[in-house]
């Protein structure tokens, strides 16, 4: 019969208690999700299961029908908590406290708040308590009238108490904040023996044997927990569950990157994306794996019995180490892919690869054992000393290997990173490197040298803080980066024209192909800033606050960032981006359906139909924007002062701008000139393609595009040639000399006329004889079309025609001979006259 040695685990040295955690908890947020199966087994950590319990406690009736909290309760809770910040204090754990206790005040304020509004409406129901010298009500409103205004007092108090007590709560937080950075400045600062000098020596073989006691009790604990596992009747199991952990840590690495290597190429779409979604998934698949095989592993030693406080604190901190070094291998692996380029996530050559594919081991064995060693000493209690070497030991060897791998970085061959670049298209040398690269890698050298210069002067926690955040902040470069590529694949995966979904959006909802790919570069730009604000986050992690607690702030951003009287609140920003994006996504749907489905059923022009959906698609963006800044909090109140204040600049500066937008609706509801009309404006003469607000699109004869402002069609003269009607006139004036035979020129010029097949026959052509002049006679020749702009073509066909009859019959012309075009519904004044043939 074994003795098991139990005790709790002791607080960590004063010197090193304030240094940030080993550089795995924001691998351990983002994984926390898909280890919650496993790590159930665990317990919920102490700060987080009283956050829990105290949620759970404190959660608003309706659900599970749990009592509402008392507000002296809260009050009493948050009174119990320090106001200063000890150093055998938690900081997590007592603001996980104070958060409970300000969003337990939260919800209690939300639900008093709905509870005031209901007996206002009840009040208000009631109506109006009668005047002095007025009847009183009857007895019974009077009754219910004090009764709701008793309780509406007493809500209204406990309303206000408990707003106060999570402000209070909220300030208590940031104090609590400041404090510990305050006390983690003062232990980067504190000197201690340097281990080159020998009194460092000394005071460790002192403290040696004590330390080596402490670590006998937690091996005879282990070695005993292994013992009574294998004396017991689960032996079997014991053994089958250490058998299936080295299987899973061995094996099933390796079958799951070659099962998903094989499955999920095929099975998503062609392009960056597989790059990226199978380095994620690896990273998801490796994780579990491991944490698993870690998991069993513990387990087998749960078969002899509970474990001792020690052992559960051992098995918590090996299987987040053991996570946190899959995570950093995998990404690793998946960046560099040394053994598939294709697959590569860097831009970089197959030799650099080769070189760096140590890297990732090195950085998850050094952080993952440090973290662990570090767990121990804090476990069983070990001296300063130990804890001083520990530190020392560990920021040498990280300092060792980031210099190793800024050294192969340096050490490209000239030759093979051209071959490779010929090859992969792929720099990688020094002078290709982005400038945010060599900063980066001029930090890591800087950070080296300081760390081992730390280290020579007693500077242990200043040395061991730098080790840690060089390492940590290549996990988390690497990270983002990571996550960069893949929001970037996501977005021209869905939105991009040139891939399945955007094609099906494209020709679904008729959406352009341009702008399907200015959306896809949009979205994967605001992914990235946010990306980048949570990658900010997550390297202040380790300078003296959690992760956790920056990412809740970066998630309260609304109480910070103000203009004026104006809240931006994230939470508001993207509900109003939300409705910007799904506001002109349905204009433009309904712009189409009432364009391609609706109006070709109806009797309206083409004209009417476009200045329809024209107005229609700016009063929905009116709509859409006011709805947009009402939800930012900017009301039609605040929108209609701005306009005033911006009067004096319409007056002077923009009156030119607003001038035109009024002639546009003026031209969309008058509609004097319409889409396909075809107008004469001073010296340009087209078609009209396009009104929009500001002007109007204008195609002449040579396919060029002439933009007119809108206010030349209100304030000059427009000859519409199609207005009234569509069909055009070919004019003509043919002098003849005196002695032409004038029935014979009449019947050669009307057969010319109805010998082109572009004539209408109703209206006919007709031929007259305008007058006598200077012995030259006059000949007046009209024929229709049937558009103006056919008008030019018919009359050339029909000149060549009647020139080539007249020689025939031996008539001439004399000079001169006009010909001009006019609108069927204009009168035959004559024009200026044309030089024509003779």
């Amino acid at each position: 019969m074994h003795h098991r040695h139990t005790f709790p685990p002791p607080k960590p040295p004063a010197l090193l208690r304030c240094l940030p955690a080993a550089p795995w908890p924001l691998a351990r947020l983002l994984l926390c999700w898909l280890l919650a199966g496993w790590l159930g087994a665990l317990g919920p950590a102490p700060a987080l299961a009283q956050e829990q319990s105290t949620k759970s406690s404190m959660d608003q009736t309706g659900k599970d029908n749990t009592p509402l909290p008392q507000v002296d309760e809260l009050r009493k809770q948050l009174d119990a908590i320090p106001r200063k910040l000890d150093e055998a204090d938690s900081n997590r754990q007592l603001l996980d406290e104070i958060n409970a206790v300000g969003t337990a005040a939260e919800r209690l304020a939300n639900h008093r708040t709905t509870e005031l509004a209901e007996l206002d409406l009840r009040l208000a129901g009631l109506g109006p308590a009668p005047a002095k010298g007025t009847p009183a009500e009857a007895p019974d409103v009077a009754a219910q009238r004090a009764s709701l205004n008793k309780q509406r007092t007493d809500i209204d108090a406990e309303l206000k108490l408990a707003r106060l007590i999570a402000v209070d709560a909220e300030q208590r937080g940031a104090d609590l904040v400041r404090q510990r950075r305050l006390q983690f400045q003062a232990a980067l600062t504190t000197h201690a023996d340097s281990p080159l000098s020998p009194s460092f020596w000394r005071t460790l073989r002192h403290t040696a044997p004590g330390d080596f006691a402490r670590l006998q009790v937690l091996g005879a604990d282990l070695l005993g927990a292994a013992r009574a596992a294998l004396d017991s009747k689960h032996r079997n199991a014991f053994q089958g569950y250490l058998l299936l952990a080295l299987l899973l840590a061995v094996a099933g690495t390796w079958l799951a990157e070659r099962i998903l290597v094989r499955v999920l190429p095929s099975r998503l779409p062609a392009g960056r994306l597989r790059r990226s979604l199978l380095a994620m998934a690896a990273i998801v698949a490796n994780v579990l794996i491991i944490g698993t095989a870690m998991q069993f592993a513990w387990s087998a030693l749960k078969l002899g019995g509970p474990l001792p406080d020690n052992l559960l604190a051992l098995q918590q901190a090996t299987v987040r180490a053991a996570a946190y070094a899959a995570f950093v291998v995998t990404l690793g692996h998946g960046l560099l892919s040394r053994r598939r380029s294709s697959w590569r996530l860097l831009p970089i050559s197959d030799d650099l690869a080769r070189r760096l594919s140590p890297l990732p081991w090195w950085t998850a064995a050094l952080s993952a054992l440090g973290a662990v060693v570090t767990d121990v000493n804090a476990i069983i209690g070990a001296s300063l000393a130990a804890e001083v070497l520990v530190h020392a030991v560990f920021a040498l060897l990280l300092s060792f290997s980031v210099a190793v791998a800024l050294g192969r970085l340096h050490a490209t061959p000239d030759g093979a990173a051209a071959g490779d670049e010929a090859a992969h298209g792929r720099p990688d040398s020094e002078a290709s490197r982005p400038l945010w690269v060599g900063l980066i890698l001029a930090g890591a050298g800087v950070a080296v040298v300081l760390t081992v210069a730390a280290v020579v002067f007693g500077f242990i926690a200043l040395a061991g803080t730098l080790a840690r955040q060089m390492v940590w902040s290549g996990v988390v470069f690497a990270t983002t980066y990571l996550l960069f590529q893949l929001a970037d694949d996501l977005s021209q995966a869905l939105l991009s024209s040139k891939g399945r979904v955007g094609a099906r959006i494209h020709n679904t909802l008729g959406i352009s192909a341009q702008l399907l790919d200015q959306s896809a570069v949009v979205l994967s730009g605001l992914l990235r800033v946010l990306l980048f604000f949570y990658m900010v986050i997550a390297l202040m992690a380790p300078l003296g606050t959690n992760p956790d607690e920056l990412f809740r702030r970066g998630s309260n951003v609304d109480h910070n960032l103000k203009v004026g009287d104006l809240t931006l609140a994230p939470q508001a920003l993207l509900t109003a981006l939300a409705v910007v994006c799904a506001g002109f996504v349905a204009i433009r749907i309904g712009k189409h359906w009432l364009s391609e489905r609706y109006f070709p059923h109806t009797s309206l022009e083409p004209g009417m139909r476009s200045s329809i959906v024209t107005l229609l698609g700016y009063v929905g963006g009116v709509v859409v924007i006011a709805v947009a800044l009402a939800g930012l909090g900017i009301s039609v109140e605040r929108i209609a002062w701005v306009a005033s204040a911006l009067s004096v600049g319409i007056g002077f500066g923009l009156q030119a701008i607003v001038q035109n937008f009024i002639s546009g609706l003026i031209l969309l509801a008058e509609r004097p000139v319409k889409v396909g009309d075809w107008v004469v404006l001073g010296d340009t003469e087209g078609d009209v393609r396009r009104v929009n607000v500001r002007a109007t699109e204008i195609q002449l004869g040579d396919r060029s595009t002439v933009i007119v402002p809108n206010s030349e069609f209100i304030t000059k003269t427009v000859r519409n040639m199609t207005l009234g009607s569509a069909q055009g006139r070919v004019l003509l004036r043919l002098p003849a000399p005196l002695d032409t035979d004038a029935r014979r020129m009449r019947a050669l010029i009307l057969q010319a006329f109805h010998a082109h097949e572009d004539i209408l026959e109703n209206p006919a052509p007709s031929v007259t004889l305008e007058g006598v002049q200077s012995g030259t006679l006059t000949f007046l020749a009209i024929g229709y079309v049937s558009s103006p702009r056919n008008a030019a073509g018919v009359r050339s066909d029909v000149l060549f025609a009647i020139l080539d009859a007249l020689r025939e019959a031996g008539l001439a012309l004399s000079p001169p001979a006009t010909t001009s075009v006019a609108q069927a519904q204009r009168d035959t004044t004559p024009e200026p006259p044309l030089s024509a043939p003779a």
